[in-house]
């Protein structure tokens, strides 16, 4: 078959587009800069409870996640002490695998009380943190259930009524623990509310399970859902605004992680003194919900 003048034109055109683009190609490397060590804090002091506080240093971005990795994140020897302004707590390491980080630091004088103020001291690495925080009042859900999702067997979401106190600037955060089956109380999917959007108001809505593993190899084919059968704690808190915007900017960052159209936020913290991370009042509320 004989080839147009056309036709040989545009193969020699491609040739020579090809050389260029090729003989162009560079290896590019590209000297990323070591992230600065910072110390991580993520506190807390629920109501009728012990404060417990967790110690670690960030992790590079572009690090490598193992076990020796997250061993060696893991802040063991520093100074911890809450107080009320009268009683000083220092908290003593505890050791538990219900957990994640599994070693962190607990109190055993200092119990939360509604509307007191606690102050955190961290000493380690040389540097001094410090942070404040209040238990707000709990207030109570109206009523809780379960019901089966459609197109489902025996899965589904819990579901609460609510009455919110009238005036803003009421904060709230939700957990849950399935008996049996949860360790501890995990946050719900979205556990972090602000009143501007429901103030006054009475309302329902529903809860989706949060997961309790940051890292699971195996698929959940309950995940999200809670089932016929479960026992449920629900863990409903009152918090101030330094703990829901933590956490608001911290989920947002969690649940867009991986995004490339995603810009990256900056978390909010209320540790003062160059650490990263939150000291948190909880005004705790429980319920149990048996589904059925």
């Amino acid at each position: 078959m004989k080839r147009t003048t056309n036709q040989i034109f545009q193969i020699i055109a491609g040739l020579f587009l090809f050389f260029v683009f090729y003989s162009c190609e560079k290896n590019i490397s590209v000297d990323i800069p070591e992230s600065e060590e910072k110390v991580v804090i993520e506190g807390s002091i629920d109501l009728n409870d012990y404060p417990i506080v967790f110690l670690t240093k960030n992790l590079p971005y572009f690090g490598v996640i193992d076990s020796s990795m997250i061993y060696n994140l893991i802040i063991q020897d520093a100074t911890v002490i809450v107080s009320d302004g009268n009683v000083y707590d220092t908290l003593m390491k505890t050791f538990d695998i219900n957990y994640f980080p599994p070693l962190f630091y607990k109190g055993s004088i200092i119990k939360g009380e509604v509307g007191k103020t606690y102050y955190l001291t961290v000493k380690v690495l040389g540097k001094t943190f410090t942070s404040v925080t209040t238990i707000p009042q709990p207030i109570p859900l109206d009523s809780t259930w379960f019901k089966v999702e459609p197109h489902q067997d025996s899965l589904g979401y819990l579901w609460a009524k609510f009455t919110d106190p009238p005036g803003t600037g009421n904060y709230y955060r939700l957990f849950t623990k399935r008996l049996t089956k949860d360790k501890i109380f995990v946050p719900i999917f979205g556990s972090i509310y602000d009143d501007k959007f429901f103030n006054g108001q009475q309302f329902q809505f529903s809860m989706m399970r949060g997961s309790s593993s940051i890292n699971s190899t195996t698929v959940d084919p309950e995940f999200g859902f809670y089932k016929i059968g479960d026992t449920v704690i629900v863990k409903a808190c009152s918090v101030d605004k330094a703990t829901y915007d933590f956490w608001r900017t911290a989920e947002g960052e969690m649940y867009s992680s991986g995004n490339p159209f995603m810009t990256p936020s900056q978390i909010i913290t209320n540790i003062e003194g160059g650490g990263l991370g939150v000291w948190s009042g909880y005004g705790v509320y429980t319920d149990t919900v048996i589904c059925k």
